[in-house]
Parts: C-alpha cells; structure tokens; sequence
C-alpha cells in the first residue's frame, strides 16, 4: 500500500479509465493531459507509462491534449509535465496494475505475490499463466475513482533511462508534423487583418484594392472590427493579406511613445503594489549598504514558424485543431467568445514549431473557430504571417528589478529586499485574458482587472524574486503596472530571467566588496546541501580557479538558481570574450532535478534553455514606434545564430530514485544570463545592468571606462 496522497491532478481527474485504457488487443491507451511543445513529454509519459506497467514502450497508444480523450490538465506550463502530470499518471497506471494483478490472482486462484508481469504477460513463478492484461481487463471496471494506494515500483526499467524522443523522426525529415501541415479536403485560407490596438474600429476598408492585390479570387469577412481574408488558393489570400493593412483605415488610435520600449518607464506609472514579506526596516547610522537596479526590455516568444489553426464547424459542433498549450482552457474560452456550449465544442492539441509560453496560437485558434462558425461545413485553415506573430502575439513583459541588502560586518546581507516592477505575466484564456477576435467581434467583453500569476502557483513578476540564500531577512516588494503599451503574458521563465540575473550580479558584486571568489562567496551563504553540490559541481566541469583581474576583455561568470525555489537546482558558468560585442566561448551547466525520467531529455532542455539565455542576454529586445511593435522580422528583432552559439556542457547532479521529480525545462535560462552578465562585466571591468548586452550598451560601457 502507499501512503501517497492523492494528488490533485487525480482529484480532479479521478477514473482510472481517464487514464489508462485497454480497448485495443496487444496495446495499452495511454491518456495524457499534457502536451508536446518541444520539451520531450510524450517520450518520458510514454516510458512512465510502460515502467509502471510492466510493457514494452511499444504498446503504448499516446492520447494528448483532447478534450473529447484526454483528462483535464489545464495548461502544459510551469516545468509541471513531469512534476505533476508525470506523477499523476504514475500513479493511475500503478494502480491499475495491481488491481489487474488481483483479478489474475482471483482467476487463478493464487497468491497475489507470487504473480509478476512481463510486458502484460502474467507468470506465476517466472513461468506463463496464459492470463495477461487483455483477457483480464475485459472483465474489469476502470471507471472507478483513484485511490493512490498502490505504491510506484521501485525496481525500474524504463524511467531514468535514456530514449530517443518518439516526436522528432518526423521533424528531421520533413513528415508533416505540425498543424500548418493538415490539409482538409475543400479546405479554406484564411488571414485576418488586426486591431492595431483594443477598441480600435474599422473606419474605411478598400476592398478592391485589396481584391486588386490578390490576383486570384477571395472574399472579405467582416463582423464588427473582426476582418478575415478567405480563399482556396493561400497565394492569393497571402497576397491580399501583405497590402490589407494598407487599405484599412481605424479609428481610435493614440499613438505610442517609443521610450516605453526600455523599462525604466514603468518606474513612472501607476501600479497595484504589494510586499512579500515583513517591512523594510530603517536604515542605522553608519549600516552597510548595497542596491542596484537591472532592467530588461519586452521580449517575443520568437518561434521559427508563425501560430497556425484548422477549425471545422459542422452539424452544430465545433473541431478545432491549435497548438495551444491547454485544451480545456481554450475550449472555455472559444465557449464564451462563440456563445457554444463547451459540449458542442472539441479542442485537439497538434504540434507547432515552438512554443516557450502563451504565443499566437490560441488567438489563431479563435481566428479559424470565429471564421469557420460563420462558415458552416467547410474546414478552415488560419496561418499567420510572421509580421503578425512579432506584432501581435502577447510579449514577455519589460521589467526593473532593484536589489537592496543592509550587510553585516562580513560583507553578507543580514537583510534583503528584492523591488520589482513589472506588467502582467498571464493574459492566458482562463487565467485574466482575452482572445484578440473576442475584442473585435461586436460587443466585446470588458478588460479583464489586472493580475499576476500567485505565488503560490511560482509567481510572475516575482518568480525567484527571493534569493535561495540564507540571509535572516527576506522579502519582495512588488509593482504590478496595470497598464503597458502592448499585450503581455507568460514567457519561459517569466520574471525569473531578470530577478535571477540581478541576484546573482548583486552576490558578485558583495563577493568583490569583501575580496572573494564567487564561487566561495555563494557556498558561505548556501544552506541547502543540493543548491550547494549543484555549484560545487558546475565549478568543477568548468575548471573554476581564482578569477584574474578584470577588464582583460575576457571574461568568467557563475550564475545560480533554483528555479521557482521549487524546481531544479541550476548553476551555470559562462567564459566570453568581450571587443566591440560579446561573444560566448563555453558554457557549463550542472542541474539537479531529482528523479529524472529520460536523462538524455533533461540535458536537451537545459541545453536548449542555455541557448535560449545566450539569445536573451545578448540579442533580443522588442522595439516599438508609434504604430506599436516594429520589430516584425528577423532583421529588426535578431536572435541568436547558429555562429553564436558556444560549446555547451551540461551533466545531472545527484539524479536518484528516491527523489521526486523537480521540473527542468526552465531551469537553466535565468542562471545562463546572470552567468553572461557576471563574465561580461569581469571582461569589461564595468557592470552592464541592462538586458540584452547588444554591441551598442558594450561600446558605451567601454567609452565610460
């Protein structure tokens, strides 16, 4: 028996048989809330699945992210996956595995202990019984609630073993993967022709211009200030969709001020403040002080391939297929739009070309479902234009982070303040935001009031807002800027990426104030014994010895976090070289996430979230001018390229059975950029505080020097 509690994804989700299903001879159905957005899932649930189980990886038929298939795990986000579905799903198939071993001890009449399974074959002393998992579940209800009284198996075959990702042969050569690759017969195209802000409206539209543009056949929706371009041929519907904003005219228009771009224009605005902790004490004469403040600008989502959906409204229900990252929440919020019954609606998870947060995809989604509504039984296929996705998907909010310490006589903070300013991390369908065709549909529902995500749930702006170490007095203040000159919402990491890199700048900043080594100043005030092995172990891969005097323009750095301070553990080391822009040597990474299902997908996220930090501290930045974003191709917002990107060592610390999982896949982004930061400022001998660390803010540090 275990003494697990159940979890909640089991509460709320409580029939076995929403889980695990033997309705196909020889193969097990395997249900999964969660979806395959780059990060390996599927893989890992399937080999959770055949562990617990007792078959081979091959049986299992993988159900994901469908509201008429799968449970209801709300949104796959949050390095959660394995954390809490992962487990979820564990413990469903454990105890459906030993409710199948009672049945076979029932049916042949033996001690339940001497029974085993192999690959759903039931032996009785290591020989076969002639009874397996087929012919007894045809005589056993799974609709029963969940108990989690079964324990996990603790001798293990497949979980912690290394697998191929089942979700990438596909990708690598070509085989249509994603939802831009679905091809319905009598299938329409479809763009639809933006707001350029909320409560703009249609004053004029030129249709035969934008007929004129298309050389072929199209036609022109319009409901209120919803605009949709329709056609069997996708050239032509491209064609008219390049020249359309042209040819709209709206009214209701202020005009931006580009100096919102950088962040330090939120320290002006109205904000909902807050404080995480006790009061801020007042300051002794004579006390020992630190502050600094760190700000990074609003950052895209950057996916290679722009947000796609198919929608297909017949006999009165509705098919919609999105690679949106919760299928339930948009189904919810497709509901209210449409006014539909949720029942009359179905959401299938397909596969896009990244993700790393809330992106375009639910706002194409409601794109098709609103067009295909409106045209009854003919599949509609919605394609934004990349123009559209870096102007129009919510951006990772800009944001200032002041750190303050009151130090004692050692150079260690005895009190510290993270301040943080920052506008909304979720406008999420379900969670405070609204699809974009809701607000130009007629009668648009109200702004919803502003919010963050809870810290119970890890925080938004004040995600790792609180140092892991140990210092007696900590807390967060925090300004939550209602409102911002475009459309925010969750972006990997969310404010860890920033909170982390001023926290680390400000701990190599104190070591050097006392005259020690980073490294030697962390573990002084490191508590935790795994956060402690974690940078003991990075320092190790990376050769780490006492730094050289600075401003040698070649730099070393250490960044350290645990992500949420309830995730991995996760230290980076960064070497770069620093002339008139920076350049990344090497990396190294350690990361401790505790039971690790597939080790080598593990080391893919961190490898991959380290190139993602590269792209975030030294290139990427969204600008605005007066119509809004400009930054809408790849010129204007650049990223990091396949020549910038350094050797990349990564290893898993500590991985043991006994452990439960942490979540990894956004673990190493934020310990990567303060590692970045670290190292530029011991090259340059000066501390740039503003993200990204672009060959401009480096050429003027150095003509301050």
């Amino acid at each position: 028996m275990s003494d697990v509690a159940i979890p909640p994804l089991l509460q709320t989700n409580p029939r076995l048989d929403q889980w695990v299903r033997f309705d196909t001879a020889g193969k097990v159905t395997i249900a999964t809330g969660r979806v395959e957005i780059g990060q390996g899932v599927l893989t890992a649930m399937r080999q959770i699945a055949a562990d617990e189980l007792d078959v081979s990886p091959g049986r299992i038929v993988l159900h994901t992210g469908d509201t008429d298939l799968t449970p209801n795990e709300g949104y796959t986000a949050g390095s959660q996956s394995i954390q809490y579905g992962g487990m979820a799903l564990r413990l469903a198939c454990a105890e459906v595995r030993g409710l199948l071993l009672d049945a076979a001890a029932a049916r042949l009449v033996q001690p339940r202990g001497e029974l085993s399974v192999s690959d759903g074959a039931i032996l009785l002393g290591g020989a076969p019984t002639g009874e397996n998992y087929w012919s007894l579940a045809a005589n056993l209800d799974l609709a029963r609630s969940a108990t989690a009284a079964v324990a996990p198996k603790v001798q293990r075959s497949e979980i912690g073993r290394s697998a191929p990702r089942i979700d990438l042969a596909a990708k690598v050569f070509g085989a249509p993967a994603f939802v831009h690759d679905m091809v319905v017969e009598g299938m329409l195209h479809a763009r639809v022709v933006r707001q350029p802000r909320r409560d703009a409206t249609v004053a004029t539209i030129d249709e035969a211009a934008i007929r004129r543009a298309a050389k072929g056949q199209i036609d022109i929706l319009r409901e209120g200030n919803f605009v949709a371009i329709l056609g069997v041929d996708e050239r032509a519907v491209d064609a008219a969709a390049a020249v359309a904003p042209a040819h709209v005219g709206w009214d209701g228009i202020d005009p931006l001020n580009p100096g919102q771009e950088e962040a330090r224009w939120l320290l002006q605005r109205p904000s909902i403040d807050r404080v995480l902790g006790p009061p801020e004490p007042d300051l002794s004469p004579g006390s020992a002080r630190y502050e600094a403040s760190f700000t990074r600008m609003h950052i895209a989502h950057a996916s290679v391939g722009p947000s796609s959906a198919l929608a297909l409204y017949k006999d009165g229900h509705l098919t919609v297929w999105s690679h949106t990252q919760g299928v339930y929440p948009l189904r919810a919020a497709l509901a209210k739009t449409l006014r539909l019954d949720p029942s009359r609606i179905s959401v299938k998870h397909a596969q896009g070309p990244g993700c790393y947060g809330h992106n375009g995809a639910d706002d194409a989604a409601a794109d098709a479902a609103v067009i295909a509504v409106r045209r009854p039984g003919v599949p509609i296929r919605v394609r934004w234009r990349r123009e559209d996705e870096f102007g129009f998907e919510p951006v990772s909010p800009a944001m200032v982070t002041t750190v303050r310490a009151i130090l004692d006589a050692a150079g260690r903070p005895t009190d510290w303040t993270t301040e943080i300013w920052s506008g909304r991390h979720s406008s999420r369908p379900g969670s405070g935001g609204l699809l974009l065709a809701a607000e130009a549909l007629p009668d648009p529902p109200p702004p919803m009031p502003p919010a963050d995500p809870p810290e119970a749930g890890g925080g938004g702006g004040t995600r790792n807002g609180e140092p892991l170490y140990a210092f007696p007095v900590k807390r967060i203040i925090h300004h939550l800027v209602a409102e911002t000159p475009v459309r925010t919402s969750s972006l990997r990491g969310l404010g860890a990426t920033l909170n982390v890199f001023a926290i680390e700048a400000a701990m190599d900043e104190l070591a050097a104030r006392v005259g020690m080594d980073p490294v030697e100043y962390r573990l002084s005030v490191l508590a935790d014994p795994r956060a402690k092995a974690v940078v003991e172990h990075v320092a190790r891969m990376a050769g780490w010895r006492p730094l050289p005097p600075a401003g040698s323009g070649k730099g070393r750095g250490i960044g350290f976090a645990m992500y949420k301070n309830r995730a991995a553990y996760c230290a980076v080391v960064a070497d770069v070289t620093v002339d008139e822009a920076v350049q990344v040597e090497t990396i190294w990474c350690a990361a401790d996430a505790g039971l690790v299902i597939n080790p080598y997908g593990a080391l893919n996220q961190l490898e991959g979230g380290v190139i993602q930090g590269i792209s975030w501290a030294l290139k990427e930045g969204v600008r605005l001018d007066a119509a809004g974003i400009s930054s809408r191709d790849w010129d204007s917002y650049p990223v990091v390229r396949f020549s910038d990107v350094p050797e990349v060592f990564c290893e898993l610390v500590g991985a043991t059975a006994d452990l439960p999982p942490l979540g990894i896949g956004e673990a190493s982004g934020g310990p990567t950029v303060a590692a970045i930061g670290n190292a530029v400022a011991h090259a340059l001998g000066a501390r740039l505080r503003d993200l990204p660390l672009s060959r401009e803010r480096v050429m003027d540090a150095l003509l301050k020097a």
